[in-house]
């Protein structure tokens, strides 16, 4: 007989007084940006840290109006862009839904790239203080899309296949904890671990985009793809298209930055062998 978990319905707005509604992927949103200002001021607390915690407070307003204007953008384009050419107006329906988390990554490099020529800080180097306060923040985002039953998984039969109720009869992969797991706790850990080494300026980073990329990309393959998409060409979800340049940017940056590093160190060799 197959075993599968029934996912009891949970109620998307936890509670509401009169026209305000508080719902659990937004609670989702403040857990995240609370956890990320924790972060960000422990590490602007260190000695010759170079940074001040009214820095971090701006760095965090623009990242969080970066991942929301990005993120609305990038789904309208990436998934949706037929409703945006009949209704122009549908980009501004945020209540109907739609948020792509590669849009949010572009929305939060421009709002860092702003947020570095302002405050005349080096834009590998502010990448690098960024980056490891994004998976816990992913990690309850999934959590939201898990207690709200939706971007739910494939089918399958395995032992711990989930029966959402919005999603058929058929059990599935709870893929939203898969993402949580991979792109969250993991990727944390392991941002953490790198960042203790003390890698070239713009690793840290890299290694974010190459984590996050390999993570989505092999997640996707159990995660159902959008209904209105389907899988595109070679049998890849939109999903995965938009992890490659992720996989190929963060690949990239890792190298440039140890060759820029080992260059430099060979130059500084030379340059004593002269003296």
């Amino acid at each position: 007989m197959d075993s599968y978990f029934l996912f009891p319905q949970i109620d998307p707005v936890i509670f509401s007084i009169g026209p305000v509604a508080v719902r659990w992927y937004g609670l989702m949103y403040v857990i995240a940006f609370l956890l990320a200002n924790w972060l960000a001021n422990r590490q602007a607390d260190k000695p010759g840290s170079g940074w001040t915690r009214d820095q971090v407070s701006d760095l965090l307003f623009f990242g969080f109006l970066g991942v929301i204007v990005g993120g609305r953008v990038g789904y309208v384009l990436f998934y949706s862009f037929s409703n945006f050419i009949a209704d122009p107006l549908y980009l501004f329906r945020t209540w109907e839904g739609g948020m792509s988390f590669h849009g949010g990554v572009l929305g939060v490099m421009a709002a860092m790239a702003w947020f570095a020529w302002r405050n005349k800080k080096r834009y590998l180097e502010l990448g690098d203080f960024v980056v490891p306060l994004l998976p816990l923040g992913l990690a309850f985002g999934r959590l939201g899309n898990f207690i709200n039953g939706e971007l739910w998984g494939r089918t399958t039969d395995v032992p711990w296949a989930v029966l959402f109720p919005n999603a058929g009869m058929l059990p599935r992969h709870p893929s939203q904890l898969y993402e949580l797991l991979g792109e969250g706790i993991i990727l944390f850990i392991l941002l953490q671990l790198y960042k203790r080494k003390n890698p070239p300026a713009g690793n840290v980073a890299g290694l974010f985009l190459l984590g996050y990329g390999t993570a989505r990309f092999i997640i996707e393959f159990f995660r159902e793809p959008d209904a209105h998409l389907g899988l595109l060409s070679l049998g890849m979800s939109m999903g995965q298209w938009l992890c490659i340049p992720m996989i190929v940017a963060g690949s990239g940056l890792m190298i440039w930055g140890y060759t820029r590093e080992k260059n430099g160190r060979e130059n500084t060799v030379k340059k004593e062998s002269k003296a």
